[in-house]
């Protein structure tokens, strides 16, 4: 079982100062020849400040993250993880888990990263900054993800359980038999609303319950019966299944 996250534009600072990031120790070593093309256009945006804060969006009070990019191969580096913060990653929360559900996380938890691809939750990255819509100079982040990122995803042979957003979705779509799932909530007559900002602390809450849960699921029936077992609601439907929260 593979449940895969979006990442997140906050990330924190520092790490273990005596790492720096290694590529070829990465999880999914297919995605190796992609990960390196990316980093040199990263490089290459870099030496620019106003076309990196262009390329990447970015206001005036964020040309720091112009600077991590600069050093993005020997900065400190730190689990996946833990290096991303935000609204999904709160609710997650993996520093209160224990070890034994710590070590389930960094297993089964794959965050799929502009920069990196697919990450294991313990793979080491450094702070970087660059979002799916980022526009670097020498490629196309869409068309340069897109079929690496599936064959990927098919060649582990797992139930992927989809907690991505649609923007990164666009940039590795999972197998045909991918769970997709999409946080909604439910009115008195049972009319259904996607979440957008609640959407993300749903799915951060659902993968912590996932793995404390310590159950690898092979199929979407497994996934469903455990749902129903610790009273959350999961309904089948014809793109995946609803999250009610």
């Amino acid at each position: 079982m593979l449940v895969l996250l979006p990442p997140s534009e906050t990330k924190r600072d520092g790490g273990m100062d005596a790492a720096s990031l290694d590529l070829g120790g990465l999880s999914f070593a297919s995605l190796a020849r992609q990960r390196g093309e990316v980093m040199t256009e990263i490089r290459r945006l870099s030496r620019s400040v106003s076309g990196s804060m262009a390329a990447l969006s970015l206001g005036p009070t964020q040309r720091f993250e112009v600077d991590r990019n600069r050093t993005v191969s020997t900065s400190p580096v730190m689990p996946a993880l833990d290096r991303y913060t935000g609204v999904l990653y709160d609710a997650l929360d993996v520093e209160s888990l224990d070890a034994g559900a710590r070590e389930f996380a960094d297993d089964h938890l794959v965050i799929h990263s502009a920069l990196f691809g697919l990450l294991r939750g313990s793979d080491p990255i450094p702070a970087y900054r660059l979002s799916h819509n980022s526009r670097l100079p020498g490629l196309s982040l869409r068309r340069h993800w897109r079929q690496a990122v599936t064959e990927a995803l098919v060649a582990t042979d797992s139930l992927v359980i989809d907690l991505r957003s649609d923007s990164y979705i666009a940039l590795g779509p999972a197998p045909a038999s991918a769970v997709t799932v999409r946080v909604v909530s439910e009115d008195a007559r049972g009319r259904r609303t996607a979440l957008s900002h609640f959407n993300k602390a749903g799915k951060g809450r659902f993968a912590r319950s996932l793995v404390e849960s310590g159950i690898a699921h092979a199929d979407v029936d497994s996934l469903l019966e455990w749902a129903a077992s610790r009273d959350i609601r999961l309904d089948r439907t014809e793109s995946g299944v609803d999250l009610v929260v």
